[in-house]
């Protein structure tokens, strides 16, 4: 099963969090989360919309900071998690889970403070589709991941269930360019694939982390970084007031 059949499926949800981010997993879920509150914080009282928020784990992240979050998903099994996630958590009031298409978000234009998509363009087909709307909907903040192209995720991408796209630096820049936005600011990291560490024990993982970050503060680990963090700009559009328009007609 791949695809978006594997995705919706009731125990891929059920198994999702413990699968990926338990055991040196931890360590994913604290450098992208890390990576997310860097992108848009500071986040109390914006409009935010999350797009593929699976389980939550952003969702709930921003609306304990106090953000107004909608997380937007195709999966009823992923997005349930995520409302029980809220629940528990007690921002059930501050967060909002819609089942959704990414190509088509039921929002009008700058609806929101920032848009931002984690773990979501790698499976994306139309990647281009997905980042116009979320430029369209956002009047501030872009914010996604990539994995890359000229990295170690090559060797093992094909033993994933779902397969990855990978991207070149080249096919950021166009995205971000055809899409409307300016690149803001970028960051790097993961020479060792995710899959290494979700296989091995937190303490391993850690001593690997060390490794990992020490090569990757260096320009050739840059270059071999599994994953990349992109933040865009939404220019300031020009909105002419009704007064402003009779005015330009007479």
């Amino acid at each position: 099963m791949k695809g978006k059949e594997w995705y919706k499926a009731d125990d891929v949800a059920e198994e999702y969090d413990s699968k990926r981010f338990s055991r040196g997993g931890r360590l994913i879920d604290r450098r992208e989360k890390e990576a997310v509150l860097d992108a848009l914080a500071p986040v109390d009282g914006k409009r935010v919309l999350e797009i593929a928020c699976g389980t939550g784990r952003f969702t709930v992240l921003l609306a304990e900071r106090g953000a107004n979050v909608v997380g937007l998903d195709i999966s009823r099994a992923m997005l349930a998690q995520g409302r029980e996630k809220a629940r528990e958590a007690d921002v059930d009031d501050r967060s909002s889970f819609l089942l959704g298409d990414a190509a088509r978000l039921p929002f009008p234009d700058d609806y929101f403070d920032a848009v931002f998509a984690m773990r979501f363009f790698h499976l994306a087909k139309t990647p281009a589709k997905f980042l116009t709307e979320m430029a369209r909907v956002s009047k501030g903040r872009v914010f996604f991941d990539t994995f890359n192209d000229r990295s170690t995720r090559v060797v093992y991408n094909w033993l994933l269930p779902m397969g990855s796209h990978l991207y070149s630096r080249a096919d950021v820049e166009r995205l971000v360019a055809d899409a409307g936005l300016t690149l803001a600011e970028e960051s790097h990291d993961f020479v060792v694939p995710y899959g290494l560490y979700r296989k091995i024990p937190g303490a391993i993982a850690a001593d690997i982390r060390s490794v990992d970050t020490a090569v990757g503060d260096t320009s050739i680990g840059e270059r071999l970084a599994s994953v990349s963090y992109w933040s865009a700009q939404v220019p300031e559009r020009e909105v002419a007031t009704a007064t402003e328009r009779a005015s330009e007609a007479e």
